[in-house]
């Protein structure tokens, strides 16, 4: 469907018939059109900017908030003045603090000299918060009731004053000091008798973040009790302002993009939040060499262990054939554990105290799969292939040692990276893959001694 509307779209645009354009576009919502306009900058360049303007204004706003930072930024080279005063004053404030971060300094010098004093203090406040903090992705933008209101003047104010708030699903009670002192529902609110008071009904048991905390301990809070709004407070327990749950779907996108490019060796050097293509090959070269190059240096060891074990391989050359699978086996059967292990400790499930159970049970694991790929091997390799017993013990005995190691290697090396305050997902399959090669080698070719006698 969305193909076909950008084929269309496209055809429109190379014939110049820019307003029928612009109509076909108006048939999607915001965050489609921003998709198709991201489109069609990579096959038209210009002639993205040029239907964007053509939006009618309250959706240019929407479609605005909906583009990536780079398109945003192409936008705003392009647009007048007063076009991009217009849309950054009709974001909502969240919105409006992520793209002035992106902005150069000197068109958010020019935007805030045109920002009332009142919002243009908050918006400097806001941007001093750390970048993957709480108070960066928080908007001040709530529902605030006091505590001697009725119910009744309480959905009266929120009638006044929803349609501007980030949300009214959960509004949050402040003393004199804006202390926060209190959290109550709308669901409550409705079923309420109209006198009751604010105080008797709000719920002063509730879950807060600090400005500083890691947005990492934002998003395991929304994950862990469902929320749809958390309120965010500073050091003398004010409300400053709430994290909504669609900001916090990007960021758990961020992260999970941002460990699963750790867990396999690329290294995020500021990419997380651009595309694939929009990265430019340089980029990705410097992003992923780094552990490539320590992975091939760590291989020498491996090397050399091989090299020592020359005259072992020309006696027994048919023990090279087995090689590969053992440290496949290996490298793959310790992603499978270190995966697991790294899941749960950003899960919370995981502690460091939990070290002892956690190696238990992946050694029990390692055992039963060692010997359920041990005795299938063995029968493959005796019968199947008709080697001598003696080979087929060298390579299962070796199977069974390796995986069991490979597992317990998995699950260690992500608890011990995070004793030593180091990102697990960062190192863990680069070490992995190194050190269950090296053991590999040294434990197929010790069993190789043992049964062959040689």
């Amino acid at each position: 469907m969305r193909e076909d509307t950008l084929k269309n779209i496209l055809e429109l645009l190379d014939d110049k018939k820019y307003f029928k354009a612009r109509d076909e576009i108006l048939k999607l919502n915001a965050p489609d059109i921003a998709d198709i306009l991201d489109e069609i900058e990579e096959e038209e360049g210009e002639q993205a900017v040029i239907l964007f303007r053509l939006l009618p204004k309250d959706i240019s706003v929407d479609v605005f908030a909906e583009l990536s930072s780079d398109d945003q930024i192409k936008i705003v080279n392009i647009i007048t003045d007063k076009e991009l005063d217009y849309i950054i004053q009709e974001l909502d404030f969240d919105d409006k603090i992520d793209i002035l971060e992106e902005l150069p300094a000197n068109v958010v010098d020019k935007i805030l000299e045109k920002t009332p004093k009142n919002e243009r203090k908050m918006i400097n406040t806001f941007l001093n918060y750390p970048d993957t903090s709480a108070g960066s992705l928080m908007t001040p933008d709530y529902i605030s009731l006091q505590k001697d209101w009725t119910v009744e003047r309480a959905m009266r104010h929120i009638k006044e004053v929803g349609m501007d708030a980030e949300t009214i699903y959960t509004c949050y009670v402040k003393d004199a000091g804006r202390k926060l002192i209190g959290i109550v529902s709308l669901s409550t609110l409705v079923v309420s008798d109209d006198s009751a008071k604010i105080k008797d009904i709000m719920r002063t048991e509730y879950v807060y973040e600090s400005v500083y905390d890691d947005q990492e301990v934002v998003a395991s809070d929304f994950v862990k009790y469902g929320f749809l709004a958390l309120p965010i407070v500073d050091n003398e327990h004010r409300l400053v302002g709430i994290v909504t749950v669609d900001d916090i779907l990007d960021v758990i996108e961020e992260e999970t993009t941002e460990d699963f490019e750790r867990m396999n060796g690329v290294l995020d050097f500021d990419t997380v939040e651009r595309d694939y293509l929009d990265i430019s090959v340089l980029r990705h070269v410097m992003n992923r060499l780094p552990w490539l190059v320590i992975l091939m240096v760590s291989y020498v060891v491996t090397g050399s262990v091989i090299s020592k074990y020359e005259v072992l391989i020309s006696d027994q050359s048919s023990l090279v054939v087995y090689m590969p699978m053992l440290m496949g086996t290996a490298g793959n059967t310790g992603s499978q554990a270190a995966t697991l292990v790294i899941r749960g400790i950003a899960t919370g499930e995981i502690l460091t105290k939990d070290v002892f159970r956690v190696l238990s049970k992946e050694f029990r694991v390692g055992a039963v799969i060692g010997i359920v790929l041990s005795v299938l091997n063995f029968f493959r390799i005796w019968i199947l292939e008709g080697q001598p017993s003696s080979i087929a013990f060298t390579v299962c005995a070796s199977m069974l040692a390796i995986v069991i190691f490979a597992k317990v290697l998995g699950s260690m090396i992500p608890l011990i990276a995070k004793t030593c305050k180091i990102d697990p997902a960062l190192i863990a399959n680069p070490a992995i893959s190194s050190i269950s090669d090296t053991v590999t080698c040294m434990t197929y070719f010790t069993m190789a001694a043992i049964f062959l006698g040689v």
